[in-house]
């Protein structure tokens, strides 16, 4: 079940959140840390996406993180604990652990990018950026929309194109043919929508060089300031247990430097902003 936990929020929040999410995942390469990442950007997933949308990611994360792992020690033989030998090759403890982290990291930060897909659309992106960013915020806001649109046109053409018994593909060419004859029906359909889109666009004098006004549909209120001063705090006090303990950290010559216990718990609060917002509101309808 899709649910957005920053729905009743101003939509500064969830970017807000997102945005501290996913840098703080990027830049913390330790493998707490990573772990951490990994564990909320799943059930954040779980949460916005749906379970099912989010066990159907482990069908590409599973095999990407298990890619890395592998690959690593293939081209990085480094530290002191060898597990076994490929030929003359050395397999070390300490290379697979940094694969293992770097795996997990990528698939975190494609897992928090779908999480911000889900909860800011492109209203909540022209809320939030349409008068500083006007032209970024309308490139991403029509980029949103017409990745799916795209995906919904493709298939209709194809089950037109199928349902013609004259134009059934009888052979792997053909097949292939009628692919192609896809794609050039969306170039064509999409060109001309973005024609018809800027003509529109111009029409309204958004082009025109005069500051515009627009109707501001979410307001600023006080449960807004208090979700934004918690995640501020949070992600200030997690950025600054990452940077002190990842400075600590060594994955070579031995994994060394993890730090004190509590390092790590303003981060793994940070991460579970999401789903204590959806157990609040669990517990506001029970």
């Amino acid at each position: 079940m899709r649910y957005n936990p920053f729905a009743t929020y101003h939509p500064a929040v969830a970017f807000a959140y997102l945005a501290c999410a996913i840098v703080i995942s990027m830049a913390a390469m330790q493998p707490v840390f990573v772990a951490i990442s990994l564990v909320g950007s799943v059930a954040c997933s779980a949460v916005c996406r749906g379970a099912r949308a989010t066990v159907r990611s482990f069908a590409w994360i599973v095999p990407l993180v298990a890619v890395v792992t592998i690959a690593n020690p293939l081209f990085s033989a480094s530290g002191i604990t060898e597990l076994f030998r490929i030929g003359p090759r050395a397999v070390y403890a300490e290379s697979l652990v940094f694969g293992a982290c770097s795996g997990g990291m990528l698939a975190s930060v494609f897992l928090w990018f779908a999480c911000y897909s889900a909860c800011m659309d492109s209203a909540n992106s022209m809320a939030l950026f349409g008068n500083s960013l006007p032209v970024v915020s309308l490139m991403v806001s029509q980029v949103m929309r017409l990745v799916p649109q795209f995906v919904l046109r493709g298939q209709n053409i194809a089950a037109a194109q199928d349902a013609v018994s004259a134009a059934s593909p009888a052979t792997r060419r053909q097949r292939l043919g009628g692919r192609f004859r896809i794609v050039s029906v969306l170039m064509s359909w999409g060109m001309e929508d973005g024609i018809e889109r800027s003509d529109a666009m111009r029409a309204r004098g958004y082009d025109c060089g005069a500051k515009r006004t627009t109707y501001k549909r979410y307001a600023f209120g006080r449960a807004d300031a208090f979700a934004m001063a918690v995640i501020a705090v949070l992600a200030a006090a997690s950025g600054a247990c990452a940077a002190a303990l990842c400075l600590r950290f060594a994955f070579y010559p031995t994994l060394s430097g993890w730090g004190a216990w509590w390092g790590y718990v303003p981060y793994a609060l940070l991460m579970a902003v999401p789903g204590v917002l959806r157990f609040k509101e669990w517990l506001v309808w029970r």
